[in-house]
């Protein structure tokens, strides 16, 4: 089974998430789409970042009518800082038939090659990408981390462009403000998800 792993903090996931989730899943040659919920770092703990569990437990609600779809905890079990080469080198140990590959947004392909062994990575797994709309902010961390010109890596054998993939503009930290400031989000969010976010009173 061809296995699409899709990271991030998911604080909370959104529709923006969800809409590339589906997409992968249903549009490319994968056979599966696992959310990976990245733990928190210990060293760099933020107040509005919920716990593991609780940010896991969102994205169980978010995806439970989708079977192409899953959520890991993966990352939750291992050393931190947790590395992606380090996760794909257990999961292929415990899921041996299954191959797995990874989602990412431009701006991730442009730093590649600042991750750990990304010279391993790229050489022995896809990378399906989707394009993205950088606010001024991303886009100076992106600069500051040190970018490859766009084009470089796009020419790889296990690059794979998602160019229309449909995209949405919408942050978990726009999501997370708007919350705390009484606005409506209703409409950035599923209806469970925002179901257990009342419930749970998050983000206020």
């Amino acid at each position: 089974m061809k296995v699409g792993l899709y990271f991030g903090t998911f604080n909370p996931i959104h529709i923006g998430h969800l809409i590339i989730s589906n997409y992968m899943a249903d549009y490319t040659d994968l056979d599966e789409v696992w959310l990976v919920v990245s733990p928190q770092n210990p060293l760099k703990k933020k107040k509005s970042l919920l716990e593991d569990y609780h940010r896991l437990a969102i994205v169980r609600v978010a995806i439970e009518d989708n079977e192409n779809l899953r959520e890991s905890d993966i990352e939750f079990k291992m050393p931190r800082p947790s590395y992606t080469s380090d996760t794909l080198a257990y999961l292929k140990d415990k899921h041996p038939k299954n191959e797995f590959h990874l989602i990412m947004g431009e701006d991730n392909l442009r730093t590649l090659h600042k991750w750990k062994n990304f010279e391993n990575i790229i050489e022995n797994h896809k990378l399906y990408v989707y394009p993205r709309v950088l606010t001024i902010q991303e886009e100076q961390e992106v600069e500051q981390i040190g970018s490859l010109p766009e084009n470089e890596l796009q020419k790889h054998k296990n690059i794979i462009m998602c160019d229309d993939a449909p995209v949405m503009k919408v942050s978990s930290s726009f999501i997370r403000q708007a919350i705390k400031d009484k606005k409506d989000v209703r409409y950035l969010l599923t209806d469970p998800v925002h179901k257990y976010i009342e419930e749970m009173n998050f983000y206020k």
